[in-house]
């Protein structure tokens, strides 16, 4: 089942954002069902949320790898949404 996950951070974040993203991005490697991710930007190309695509057996798995990924534990998001996705385009 491929998840999207879209989370916007809080407003002054970033440096929660940096002081986290090695253990974030190491959380992604060895989890293993992040298909794509990346940093949602804002008009000047700051980083303000995240969208990740997880492909996970069910919703709740999708919530438990969000609830343990070090940006959440951290405090950096100020909303996360868990959205089915379906692929129409890509590999």
């Amino acid at each position: 089942m491929l998840i999207a996950l879209i989370a916007r951070d809080k407003a002054g974040a970033l440096e929660t954002r940096k002081a986290n993203r090695d253990a974030h991005l190491a959380y992604i490697d060895t989890t293993g069902v992040v298909e794509q991710a990346g940093p949602l930007l804002d008009a000047d190309d700051r980083m303000i949320g995240s969208l990740v695509i997880l492909n996970v057996d069910d919703m709740t798995a999708a919530q438990s790898w969000a609830d343990n990924d070090p940006y959440a534990k951290a405090g950096l998001f100020e909303s996360v949404d868990l959205i089915p996705w379906k692929r129409v385009i890509g590999p």
